[in-house]
């Protein structure tokens, strides 16, 4: 992993951790930007590249938990939580919302790294994930409305003479709609075309006929 592709968030009211942090970071090559406060934080201006967020959990304006809680809808990278009060209920509660780790002070570099590396990773994946959905819905928009609804018609199991039936057209049209569909939305199969109408969130047509003919 490149160190200079991401960056480290170092959110800790104690100057000396932040400074011991940054030393330790930036001496691997990471790119690294402390805060002595959440909302020092969440005033800055970040980069949009892959990064991690070290988060103590007592801090002067508001609890680091209570700051896991604001920005969980945000677009804030994976958390690592450091504190020298840690107790079970805090960590468990830091986890559930998400959190990467719970490391209590003091605590191995080695660990701290691990915790990173694995945070890095994490955001890396959703970050994918994200720009893949982007794609696959700027694809979906280049439809036209009716290839729009022969999509959820073919992915839903009809075949070709029951969605064709569901439109009110003739299947040779619908055969023709439907190619239009894999090749703008990049699909090898319909496999791959169920696939991307779930990662969509297309809701799929259910119709009477599915699966038999209409009684």
């Amino acid at each position: 992993m490149s160190n200079d592709s991401y960056i480290v968030y170092i959110v800790d009211d104690d100057e000396r951790i932040r400074e011991a942090l940054s030393e330790l970071l930036e001496a691997n090559g990471t790119r690294v930007a402390t805060y002595g406060s959440a909302g020092d934080y969440i005033r800055a201006d970040r980069p949009d590249t892959p990064a991690c967020l070290i988060l103590d959990v007592e801090l002067p304006d508001i609890n680091g938990l209570d700051l896991q809680k604001q920005i969980a809808d945000g677009d804030h990278p994976p958390i690592v939580f450091i504190t020298g009060h840690g107790d079970i209920p805090s960590s468990v509660r830091a986890i559930k919302r998400g959190a990467l780790d719970f490391l209590t002070k003091p605590f191995s570099d080695a660990d701290l790294m691990a915790a990173i590396h694995a945070a890095i990773a994490q955001d890396r994946e959703r970050r994918s994930e994200r720009a893949e959905r982007v794609a696959l819905r700027q694809r979906y928009l280049e439809l036209t409305p009716r290839e729009r609804e022969v999509l959820p018609l073919v992915v839903s199991g009809l075949l070709n003479k029951q969605a064709a039936g569901e439109l009110g057209i003739s299947e040779v049209t619908l055969q023709i709609h439907r190619r239009n569909v894999m090749h703008k939305m990049a699909a090898a199969s319909l496999a791959d075309l169920v696939r991307i109408a779930e990662r969509l969130d297309i809701p799929i047509t259910h119709s009477r006929r599915a699966g038999g003919s209409a009684t």
